[in-house]
């Protein structure tokens, strides 16, 4: 090849860099656009676990990075799918902004652990999973101040089962229950022991919080869409998930060892 000609394709080469280059921003702002619908349905299903204080579109913008950063760090290679891996990123962004702002007041976070001493206290009094009742009167409360507990705790199920981090080693437990296996990497042992144990928690539960946890978890509907079709109000399908979610932590917590989130 004569210097000439060598020097030719040399001079191209930027060229086809930057022609590279915009090929690869291009494909980055679709691949931005198309997930975006993801980001706004995490957003919004952690939006209604939190106080109306809490700005929906700020969550929105949160988990508009955690997406970039996802996209920016996928390893196609590694065998996860980019909408997967996406998801970690996107909870992780927005629950990591709120641990950051401590909205959640003390007594909120005392009367999530009272209820669950309550629930774990009762089952080994009665030596079965407690109906609400008895939970309410393990608390020494009326039904009514009882279900209060419930509304006011919703947020704080952000921590412990329902954790997610942007860390590739962080377990958000409630996911073995329904996930496709070839879209949550883990140790085949781990994970079996854990989808058994959380298998054998739901089974003692009472069936309206079997279907709510399925409804919210397995088919991804929010409190509003699962009110209508158990013909109950919002706030009461919010308060049988509150309490499901702290049935399963009281269980778990005796079988499988979990930093507290609450």
């Amino acid at each position: 090849m004569s210097k000439a000609a060598h020097q030719t394709m040399k001079s191209a080469n930027p060229y086809e860099e930057q022609a590279a280059a915009a090929l690869a921003a291009q494909n980055r702002e679709q691949l931005i656009l198309e997930h975006l619908p993801q980001v706004r349905l995490i957003a919004r299903r952690i939006h209604e676990r939190l106080p109306e204080s809490v700005s929906l579109d700020d969550l929105v913008s949160t988990g508009i990075v955690g997406l970039i950063s996802a996209i920016d760090r996928f390893d196609s290679s590694r065998n996860v799918k980019l909408k997967t891996y996406a998801e970690y990123k996107i909870r992780g962004a927005i629950l990591d902004s709120l641990r950051g702002l401590d909205w959640a007041p003390r007594q909120q976070r005392k009367r999530a652990k009272q209820i669950e001493a309550a629930i774990s206290v009762a089952e080994q009094r009665l030596h079965r999973t407690p109906t609400e009742e008895e939970i309410a009167a393990q608390l020494g409360l009326e039904m009514t101040e009882y279900h209060e507990w419930l509304v006011e705790i919703r947020g704080l199920n952000l921590g412990s089962l329902e954790n997610a981090s942007p860390d590739e080693d962080s377990r958000d437990l409630l996911r073995y229950v329904s996930a496709d296996e070839d879209n949550w990497p883990s140790k085949v042992v781990e994970r079996s022991e854990l989808k058994k144990l959380l298998a054998e928690a739901i089974s003692k539960m009472p069936d309206v919080e079997k279907t709510v946890l399925s409804l919210y978890y397995h088919q991804e509907m929010t409190l509003r869409e699962i009110s209508k079709i158990l013909s109950l109000h919002e706030s009461r399908i919010s308060q049988l998930k509150s309490q499901a979610i702290l049935r399963l932590r009281s269980y778990m917590e005796k079988r499988w060892p979990m930093p507290r989130g609450v």
